[in-house]
């Protein structure tokens, strides 16, 4: 018999591992894809593991040794973002002093694949006889673990996608995946919206894109953006726009100063390039050579909303209008590209 050591010796270097790596990422995906099979019928616990979570007044604090340990900071972070403050204990440095961070209104969740951890039994005994809400998650219902909590969620068979079936690997990928459904189950019980989320990621490209279009505007309506009438002539509109930093675009209104159109760099190039008197085609109306009824974004727009009007339409300039329709102001894609939430767009636009 071949010892663990040896296992692979037969194998010529490099033959293979493509395949080797897709049958861990299928055994990874195949143990998540059987927890959730298992949802259904064990939905009560589910339930009952948000019924303590979505009143928790104080922490929702998670312990765990080893790969789960690691885990279960991740799953801390998830519910920090989420809104739920959180915050990871080493379960043998909590019975050594650091039960302090452990208060009333915190809820406790411990991990353990085996339901056996020597180090989180003695916890969960200590916070069990203190009171404190326990919600465990393991592969052993009837573990020691299983009976020391208020709400056990059971992970279910797992065959580890080491070829050992040693290494923690696929049991991990389950129990981070346990612990995103109840932090995305209970964000959705206290209805985290958008703007809340934006609360708790104002840095970074999250944060960047759910801020609103208002405060990115570079160019805005009385201040560096003219409007002008839509029924003026290409060259009255040139002269009117005029300026060395003018925006790459004119917003036109009609009678009511609703927006009824755009004007841009492109089209002024498209329109003289065409034109067999370019001279003539300056005169002409520019009602003619606009884009009417543009597709624009609202003062409750997000910057995301104009990243992604930036990729379906291929366009450097958008409008953003209030709520009657009048002009405020305009996104332009060199904003968005110098906030880094889109890169240089390809070909032709506008």
């Amino acid at each position: 018999m071949k010892k663990p050591a040896d296992i692979h010796d037969d194998r010529t270097p490099g033959t293979g591992e493509g395949e080797f790596i897709a049958e861990v990422l299928r055994a990874e995906a195949d143990a998540v894809a059987r927890l959730a099979a298992l949802v259904p019928d064990r939905i009560k616990d589910w339930g009952a593991a948000l019924d303590l979570l979505e009143p928790c007044s104080g922490h929702v604090v998670i312990a765990g040794m080893g790969k789960s340990g690691l885990v279960g900071a991740k799953i801390s972070a998830t519910l920090s973002s989420l809104g739920q403050p959180s915050n990871f204990v080493h379960p043998a440095e909590a019975v050594h002093g650091d039960l302090g961070r452990i208060r009333r209104g915190d809820v406790v969740l411990l991990l353990s694949f085996s339901g056996e951890t020597e180090e989180l039994i003695s916890l969960a005994h200590i916070l069990k006889a203190d009171g404190v809400p326990l919600i465990g998650i393991s592969s052993a219902p009837e573990s020691t673990l299983a009976r020391s909590v208020s709400v056990h969620l059971d992970l279910g068979g797992i065959t580890e996608a080491c070829p050992l079936n040693l290494a923690p690997t696929a049991s991990t990928t389950a129990m981070m995946a346990v612990g995103d459904g109840l932090a995305l189950a209970l964000a959705r019980r206290r209805d985290f919206g958008a703007d809340d989320f934006h609360k708790h990621h104002p840095g970074g490209m999250l944060g960047a894109g759910l801020r609103p279009v208002t405060e990115v505007l570079r160019f805005r309506v009385g201040d560096n953006l003219p409007i002008l009438s839509d029924r003026v002539s290409v060259r009255e509109a040139l002269r009117e726009a005029g300026g060395d930093r003018r925006a790459g675009a004119i917003l036109l209104v009609d009678e009511s100063g609703r927006l009824s159109g755009i004007f841009t760099d492109g089209d002024l190039r498209r329109l003289v390039n065409r034109a067999e008197d370019p001279t003539a085609a300056l005169n002409s109306d520019i009602a003619g050579c606009m884009t009417r009824s543009p597709r624009h974004l609202t003062t409750n727009d997000l910057v995301r909303d104009a990243v992604r009007l930036v990729r379906e339409l291929r366009v450097d300039e958008i409008p953003v209008v209030d709520p009657k329709g009048t002009p405020v102001g305009m996104i332009d894609v060199q904003d968005l590209i110098a906030m880094k939430v889109v890169q240089e767009l390809d070909g032709e636009s506008s």
